[in-house]
């Protein structure tokens, strides 16, 4: 079962984007290292699509 999640959508993240300076952007890179909710959403991505994400958000595997 896929369990809906608004990783695309959170506000934290779109503070990262904004500026990856900010306390709560760095708090989104942070908390995505273990979040569960997180790791879910990665999963329901396809190959194309993660392999973007992990570019721009400089995820190490």
């Amino acid at each position: 079962m896929i369990e809906s999640n608004n990783c695309d959508s959170c506000p934290w993240r779109a503070k990262y984007d904004n500026n990856p300076k900010s306390f709560l952007g760095r708090l989104w890179r942070w908390h995505i290292k273990f979040c569960p909710g997180w790791k879910n959403y990665m999963k329901t991505l396809d190959d194309e699509k993660r392999a973007m994400v992990i570019d721009k958000y400089h995820i190490r595997n």
